[in-house]
């Protein structure tokens, strides 16, 4: 099967994942408790009002004919108004989408630049005393939530030490005058540095964790391969087999989990910007539930299901180029 053709074939599977996504969505926010439009003007508005904006916002008719009608949109790129906000939703993930972006871009960086050499480390020094601690910081960064590990970052560095900022992010092109004790723009990127190191070490942790545990079991099975044996009889010294024949080889499984920590990523900044008061996606999607905003809640979900569907299908594209063993579609050429 031709490249082109297997893109297609799971283009069109992508298309089923989000509808099915969209459809789950829609039955479950209108299945949930709550009226959105008394949140929105309050308890105290008269019934002919809230009828009014009711018939505005298409909440009068039936949910078959709604949900028909949110389909149709879709496809033409309409993702709805905002109740709460009565702006497009797509005007608000569009201004929401860069913090999160900085924080995802940021806490993967960090996850990435630590996770591979620790795990390498770890494999050549396996079942020595650094092995075993950098395996118990796997676990632990594995299994702790990371609201939890937010928390503490805020009592230690900010409560305590006074180091750095418990809420907000500052962007790096932010104008210098809108930033706070930032009057050049070298303040501006410092300001940016700061308020960026809890949160990303907030949601790099599990991120790297999770790299990290993959890199040592992948390399540990390479070392162990009669041609790496076979290289060490020659008297290719260690580190040098390392790099050149074994760290590559050792990569695939590790791009896997790398893309889908990627995807996953975007859904837990969600609770880092929630512990750090950051106003991103997460927020955007917290303040959707809260106010029961039919059409922010499935527009943020449909933008984050978008993310996931297509990360995974660039990995699996990914996989795919860097081992020739596998081809698009099991053998028909």
């Amino acid at each position: 099967m031709s490249l082109v053709r297997y893109i297609a074939r799971r283009l069109g599977q992508s298309v089923f994942t989000l509808l099915g996504v969209v459809t789950l969505t829609f039955l479950l926010v209108n299945a949930a408790p709550g009226d959105p439009i008394r949140i929105f003007i309050g308890p105290s508005a008269d019934a002919a009002t809230v009828e009014a904006i009711r018939t505005r916002f298409g909440l009068d008719q039936p949910l078959h004919v709604r949900y028909f009608k949110y389909i149709i949109n879709v496809l033409q790129g309409d993702l709805g108004q905002s109740i709460n906000y009565r702006v497009p939703v797509t005007q608000k993930i569009f201004e929401r989408l860069p913090a999160t972006l900085l924080l995802v871009a940021s806490s993967f960086t960090f996850a990435v630049l630590t996770a591979v050499p620790i795990g390498v480390l770890s494999a050549k020094q396996r079942n020595r005393v650094s092995d075993h601690v950098f395996r118990i910081l796997g676990l632990v960064g594995v299994s702790t939530p990371s609201f939890w590990i937010g928390l503490l970052l805020i009592i230690l560095f900010t409560y305590h030490l006074g180091l750095l900022p418990a809420t907000g992010l500052i962007m790096p092109w932010a104008m210098p005058g809108s930033v706070d004790n930032a009057t050049t723009r070298i303040d501006v990127l410092y300001q940016s540095a700061i308020h960026l190191i809890m949160p990303t070490l907030t949601l790099g942790t599990l991120q790297m964790a999770a790299i990290m545990r993959i890199e040592r079991s992948s390399m540990l099975e390479v070392l162990n391969q009669d041609y790496v044996t076979l290289a060490r009889a020659f008297g290719v010294k260690e580190w040098t087999l390392v790099r050149k024949h074994a760290f590559r080889n050792a990569q695939l499984p590790v791009l896997t989990v790398v893309g889908l920590q990627l995807t996953t990523a975007l859904g837990g900044s969600v609770l880092t910007e929630t512990v750090f008061s950051i106003s991103g996606m997460g927020t955007l999607i917290i303040t959707g539930v809260n106010a029961r905003d039919y059409p922010l809640i499935l527009g943020t979900t449909l933008f984050y299901a978008t993310m996931f569907v297509v990360g995974v299908l660039i990995t699996d594209l990914l996989y795919a180029y860097l081992d020739p063993r596998i081809s698009y579609g099991g053998g028909d050429n």
